[in-house]
């Protein structure tokens, strides 16, 4: 036996994919997900790779496959909508090397815009699911996943929620074992999916589901815990089961491994024993719907909620609804409720003047996804739409278009960032070098992916000095679509950045902006600090507006009302403050000796 190691359910999928042979892994980083590929980087035998989105991920790990080595692609929830073109495609196609796509849930929105159950994927692309309830689970499912794989010539689906990407759990170390490399064989009928191929391959996808659901009868990884003289069962999987073992049901438990195909006929035969059948899962009625569709009476939803993370008290509830617990649960109403905290940008954020910026210029912006949407929040309230990565760019232009249809133009705003641009921006920018509408748009290029831990872009090397990756020029980029009408500028000279900005508004067609500091978190950027010379500040509140953490009001001594004070400790020396101060009571300290 091997080793222990406290591991999250995200190291738990590296060590998995590592010891069953893992060689290529690909992931755009979003969370829950993020450290899959990060913990990966430790294993010399994989190739790690972040790439520009997550559609780009997909292609590079069913490239790998078709070379025929084991390979995963892992992504956030949102992600697979971005990936979903590649991905129908590809599972129509008998897969060569194990192929394994791991999907991170975010059931009650944790860090997303929607939830998504992906269970709901594996029956739309007519591949298994796999669902772990623990990083132990997590990991043996990884290397069962590459197996079915490789056995079944299908990608597996593995199913992740926030709970368990982010838990922690003991799991049992194994060695690796190393997996052949057949090499690219090239196979048309195989791997290009045109008319004459593709359509002997939905038989082969409809033989292949049939051959799962028959594995999934008889397989031993889905378990079922009998309970004497119980009249229900309760059919579960993932976290959810965790929580329902808490609340010592008087019923029999049948927990899924794989929740796609179900074992029907297995599920068929033990439902007749018992007089109810009860489903616990998070999200949509997945489980469900398909029971009901095979003629079993299941109820699920009538006692459970369809939006949110389980907990052991909502199941408690819902068992106690559906007559399983004699108990009533108690619900303690005197819990004190944690004080809200509104997310704030960090201390000598790049972000933090243009927001002030658009605030004071009353600007109509459309948002976009990254550390920059905090831009919708109190203070700020810029941005007033957010959808998804690169949304901003065509909604502008369509809200543009009908405002000039009706006779209502007015100056619009776009923002997006670096990272957001190279992920889904591209795209919208060419439409955009056409307009003749006004419209400006602001690019903020901090040099890195800030939001999900500080990944890589392609201007990251530039702030670098050639140090890091190779670096590719968002101007020479819109350059090349005939955008003419493009100012690159240090938005810490606020006043030449205000006035830039303002300027580009007034000017009809089509405007671009790129801010260039970087991310003062990821590059720990650090400059002397600024005080508050007490005797000058009118108490104005000027640089409370900024919305910097270390910025505060405090009551001097000697003072009979409060003035502005700045935490040394937190100000990075950004040098926005004091630009806003309208009477010089912000200055800089000396430079501390090194």
């Amino acid at each position: 036996m091997g080793n222990t190691e406290l591991m999250t359910g995200n190291e738990a999928v590296s060590r998995g994919f590592w010891e069953n042979g893992g060689i290529f892994a690909a992931s755009y980083p979003g969370s829950p997900t993020v450290e899959i590929l990060e913990s990966m980087k430790k294993y010399s035998e994989i190739e790690a790779r972040w790439a520009p989105n997550e559609k780009v991920a997909l292609e590079m790990s069913i490239g790998a496959s078709m070379a025929g080595g084991r390979t995963m692609v892992s992504m956030k929830h949102v992600g697979i909508n971005i990936a979903a073109d590649p991905f129908m495609t590809f599972t129509q196609i008998r897969t060569k090397g194990g192929f394994v796509l791991v999907i991170g849930d975010d059931p009650g929105l944790n860090s997303s815009q929607n939830e998504q159950d992906s269970r709901f994927w594996g029956k739309f692309a007519n591949i298994p699911v796999l669902e772990p309830s623990n990083p132990q689970e997590i990991k043996d499912y990884t290397k069962l996943a590459l197996n079915l794989s490789e056995e079944f010539g299908t990608p597996v689906l593995l199913k992740l929620t926030t709970t368990l990407c982010h838990g922690r759990a003991p799991v049992q170390l194994g060695e690796r074992t190393e997996a052949v490399v057949e090499g690219f064989v090239e196979d048309q009928g195989r791997f290009c999916m045109l008319p004459p191929y593709a359509n002997k391959q939905q038989y082969f996808m409809q033989e292949r589901i049939q051959k799962l659901r028959e594995y999934n009868n008889s397989t031993s990884i889905n378990a079922l815990t009998e309970k004497a003289d119980a009249d229900t069962l309760i059919i579960t999987s993932g976290v959810s089961y965790q929580y329902l073992l808490e609340t010592q049901p008087n019923a029999s438990i049948l927990k899924l491994a794989m929740v796609y195909p179900l074992p029907i006929e297995k599920i068929q035969e033990l439902s007749s024993k018992y007089k109810k059948i009860i489903v616990v899962e998070e999200l949509m009625p997945f489980i469900e719907e398909i029971l009901k569709a095979n003629g079993i009476k299941a109820e699920g939803k009538r006692f459970f909620p369809f939006t949110g993370e389980l907990t052991t008290e909502i199941i408690r509830k819902g068992l106690y609804e559906a007559g399983i617990l004699e108990e009533k649960p108690v619900i303690n109403e005197k819990n004190i409720q944690i004080p809200p905290r509104t997310p704030m940008l960090c201390a000598g954020c790049p972000h933090r003047p243009v927001f002030h910026i658009l605030k004071k210029a009353k600007a109509v912006v459309m948002g976009d996804i990254g550390c920059y949407s905090l831009g919708i929040l109190e203070p700020f309230e810029v941005l007033k739409t957010n959808i998804s990565m690169g949304a901003s760019l065509g909604m502008v232009q369509g809200v543009a278009s009908t405002l000039r249809k009706a006779g209502k133009s007015e100056p619009l705003v776009a923002m997006i960032g670096d990272g957001t641009f190279f992920h889904s921006g591209m795209t919208g920018m060419v439409e955009l070098s056409k307009t003749k509408d006004n419209i400006t748009v602001i690019v903020m290029d901090n040099r890195t992916t800030a939001m999900t831990g500080g990944q890589f872009t392609p201007t990251t090397g530039e702030y670098l000095e050639g140090k890091g990756d190779h670096t590719i020029s968002i101007k020479g980029i819109l350059e090349a679509f005939g955008i003419k009408d493009i100012t690159v500028l240090d938005q810490f000279k606020y006043k030449e950045t205000k006035e830039t900005m303002l300027a580009a508004m007034k000017r009809e067609g089509l405007s671009i902006i790129i801010t260039t500091r970087p991310c003062a978190l990821n590059f720990k950027i650090k400059e002397p600090y600024f005080y508050v010379d007490q005797e000058i500040c009118i108490s104005c509140r000027s640089c409370i507006g900024v919305n910097c953490p270390p910025i505060s009001m405090k009551q001097y001594e000697g003072k009979d009302k409060k003035n502005s004070y700045i935490n040394p400790d937190m100000c990075v020396g950004c040098s926005v403050c004091s630009q806003v101060c309208p009477v010089g009571a912000i200055k800089r300290s000396q430079k501390e000796e090194a």
